[in-house]
């Protein structure tokens, strides 16, 4: 598995887990705490969550699929723009540990931008970092121009933007994803097959066809090409968490290469940061 090293030393699989839209029905607990554990199993031990996630339920079902492995796993959770205070930060911190039955997290983010002070922000990780409530912190959906200002804010340990990336949603390589490398911060990858819809599209199809791979895999590829990028795809199945983790060892050629950017060019200039 491809490793990706985050500014602080810290090295992490670029082929992680998401759980967006997870914990949301009762009947698909044990099947996606099964997919989770199969994940860990195949290496995929980066989880990404947040405390929006189902209203929590969403770090409560890692916290149960994590259990008795918590060591094996790189863990991340995000907190609304509103929690993040210097007085309300720490208890969402507390509310999501308690959540997923553990001491600390590997890295909190700060889930987009909000009216709170980016400076009271940065302060306010960096008094859990010293607590030892996190090992290290990020953020995520800041565009360029909020990354400088979160730099000049005093945030310059920031490890990470997670920002909603893949073939479809290319407009920050013309200037965040730049400045980010610049930086040597990773970018982490949500909704890298742009939430399924790309398995619909019929050029992408053929080109999985004839490389034996499936249109999700030919997507994952193409992120993990990259370099410094750490997707995190959703898969609620073992069998999907399986086809996930078969895609970090498809190679793609110059030529699939190309003709991805054929198919979903990037725009001609700097657009701002799409959301989802």
């Amino acid at each position: 598995m491809k490793m990706i090293r985050f500014p602080d030393g810290a090295k992490v699989p670029a082929l992680g887990q998401g759980t967006w839209m997870m914990a949301e029905r009762a009947k698909r607990r044990a099947q996606e705490i099964a997919a989770l554990q199969e994940g860990i199993d195949l290496g995929l031990t980066l989880i990404d969550t947040a405390e929006m996630y189902a209203d929590g339920a969403s770090e409560e079902l890692v916290g149960e699929a994590i259990r008795q492995r918590r060591d094996q796993v790189f863990l991340v959770s995000k907190a609304y723009p509103q929690n993040a205070s210097a007085q309300t930060l720490p208890l969402a911190c507390e509310a999501s540990l308690r959540r997923l039955g553990t001491d600390r997290l590997d890295l909190y983010l700060l889930h987009w931008r909000g009216r709170v002070p980016l400076a009271e922000t940065v302060d306010a990780m960096e008094h859990l970092v010293k607590a030892g409530k996190i090992l290290r912190w990020g953020v995520s959906n800041l565009d360029t121009d909020d990354m400088e200002e979160l730099a000049a804010a005093g945030g310059t340990q920031c490890q990470t933007d997670q920002i909603l990336y893949n073939l479809t949603r290319r407009g920050s390589e013309h200037d965040l994803i730049p400045w980010l490398r610049e930086q040597n911060q990773p970018v982490m990858a949500y909704s890298p097959i742009e939430q399924g819809r790309l398995l619909a599209h019929r050029e992408l199809a053929r080109l999985a066809a004839s490389r034996d791979a499936t249109p999700a895999q030919i997507a994952l590829a193409w992120l993990l090409a990259q370099d410094n990028v750490i997707a995190i795809p959703k898969a609620s199945t073992s069998e999907h968490v399986r086809e996930n983790h078969a895609a970090a060892e498809l190679i793609l050629s110059d030529d699939d290469l190309r003709l991805l950017d054929d198919l979903f060019p990037r725009p001609w200039g700097p657009v701002a940061l799409e959301i989802l």
